[in-house]
């Protein structure tokens, strides 16, 4: 998969981008990004991206002019800017604002089937609200505000990669994950087996696979139940299953 990433920030990425997963990630060639400065695409002496808004009003707006540019360089645009860009097949231009749908294991999951992503990092108030017939869809990471979009980018990448073969060392520990079956992941232990009074499960020591499942299923009802009830659907549900 091939992430390009347009940002005003390029630099925020470096640090994340070349530590852990992500690095062994692109040493393996399962992944690839590309960093586009969105002021490399601005013309004027100071490389100004926002403005001030039309109509009034405080804080600034990021400009349509340089993400037309930069998306029309990477071959994303079709000759007329009055129509969404017509983007190949496993390919998607996506926008990181509040206004956005929430990321989610079941978009996250969309997502990775894609061979490229192109993501947007919003900043200042907002962006021109010209920017979003430019993109594919329009992404938020929850209800709260962010001073950037790129932290959303990242944890979007971080969310996605993991899901691409090669990335993750056993794509079976993917299985049993929070989110996945719509199960919050059950309790996890490792030695000391006692520390400080606190004892891991017998059962986990047993050696008998099938009733340590059984343990682990009953555990993640229990968690799920107490701590995320909304995400046990109910029964009569087109897509549902009842526990």
């Amino acid at each position: 998969m091939r992430i390009d990433i347009l940002t005003l920030f390029p630099k925020m990425f470096d640090s994340v981008l070349n530590e852990s997963m992500l690095r062994r990630a692109q040493d393996k060639g399962a992944l690839k990004f590309r960093i586009h400065n969105l002021r490399d695409w601005t013309f004027d002496a100071h490389r100004s991206a926002d403005d001030k808004p039309f109509g009034g009003g405080a804080g600034m707006v990021m400009k349509v002019d340089p993400v037309y540019r930069a998306l029309k360089s990477l071959g994303l645009l079709k000759k007329t800017v009055d129509r969404r860009p017509k983007t190949k097949d496993h390919m998607r231009i996506i926008l990181l604002t509040p206004q956005g749908k929430k990321l989610n294991q079941i978009v996250v999951k969309k997502l990775s089937k894609e061979r490229r992503l192109i993501l947007i990092c919003g900043h200042y108030e907002g962006v021109d609200e010209r920017i979003r017939s430019l993109v594919d869809e329009e992404v938020s990471i929850g209800d709260y505000i962010l001073t950037c979009g790129e932290i959303p980018a990242l944890v979007l990448i971080d969310a996605v990669a993991r899901l691409k073969p090669g990335v993750l060392g056993s794509q079976e520990s993917l299985r049993f994950e929070t989110f996945e079956n719509r199960l919050l992941e059950y309790p996890q232990y490792t030695r000391p087996e006692v520390f400080m009074g606190m004892k891991a499960p017998r059962i986990l020591l047993s050696g008998d696979h099938k009733k340590i499942a059984e343990w682990r299923l009953k555990e993640s009802l229990k968690r799920t139940r107490e701590r995320r009830p909304d995400l046990i659907i109910k029964k009569g549900t087109k897509h549902g299953k009842t526990y």
